[in-house]
């Protein structure tokens, strides 16, 4: 049997915050493993660390305590310059495209941005970034002359699928969906939701999906964790963690869930 390679690891991850005279405590010794080809949810309610944990992964902030590292590399404690195998590997799409798309700068500039990242350029070498753009335009679905045009020119849907762009352009081996779909409209929710599954699957891709909807996590990741207050409650196959919830926060979840049925 081959031993699937571990990508992200991230082991006693604690994390607090200082709001004043305040500690706020947003991770609690978390650990986890993502392995190659992985698609693994991270499920939680507002205010349970999912958040917090995309950023310690991604190399965005540094935990409290703890470590993360890419494919057997550190990553916490690493300076910016040195990260140019994460910023060219791991690449996010966040919630809310209308906030994390530059209004005055063009499509082609936007998703080219990553390519423009000195470690990035170090890691990856010289790339065209005009053919780069049109070939992850056209395989997020959007027409070439969209590259001449601004964020508010679209709908929403289309400017998630402009930021989704932007993630491939350095050709990553995770995408990180940070609630990815969840600021859409029902209507668009699921074409996005199969672009991104098409995507992953297309490019062999590892994905770690955030969400607090357990119905899109079952239906998107054969594994998952549940995040709350800061600390892994459970965590396992996502068809088994949902029918057979062993903590009583997962059971809630899923009890809030109208039309939940375990199959």
């Amino acid at each position: 049997m081959t031993v699937a390679e571990t990508l992200l690891q991230a082991d006693h991850l604690t994390r607090v915050y200082a709001t004043g005279r305040r500690r706020v405590r947003a991770l609690d010794d978390v650990s986890l493993r993502v392995t190659r080809g992985q698609r693994l949810g991270v499920v939680g309610e507002s205010g349970s660390g999912k958040s917090t944990l995309v950023r310690l992964l991604a190399g965005l902030d540094q935990p409290t305590s703890g470590t993360v590292g890419y494919a057997g590399r550190p990553v916490s404690g690493v300076p910016e310059r040195r990260l140019g195998f994460l910023r060219s590997s791991v690449q996010l799409v966040l919630q809310d495209p209308r906030s994390s798309l530059n209004p005055r700068m063009r499509v082609d500039d936007i998703v080219a941005e990553p390519l423009r990242s000195p470690a990035v350029r170090r890691e990856l070498g010289e790339i065209d970034r005009a053919v780069r753009v049109r070939e992850v335009l056209d395989a997020v679905g959007l027409p070439a002359d969209s590259m001449r045009r601004y964020p508010h020119e679209f709908s929403g849907g289309q400017r998630q699928r402009i930021a989704i762009a932007r993630a491939l352009a350095p050709s990553p081996e995770v995408l990180i969906a940070d609630e990815a779909v969840s600021a859409l409209d029902v209507s668009v929710r699921a074409q996005v939701l199969n672009l991104l599954m098409d995507l992953v699957a297309g490019l062999g891709l590892t994905l770690v999906f955030v969400s607090h909807d357990l119905a899109v996590v079952r239906h998107v990741c054969p594994d998952a964790v549940v995040l709350q207050g800061g600390r892994i409650v459970e965590a396992g196959p996502t068809l088994d963690l949902f029918a057979r919830p062993r903590h009583a926060y997962t059971a809630r979840l899923v009890a809030a869930i109208p039309s939940f049925r375990a199959r």
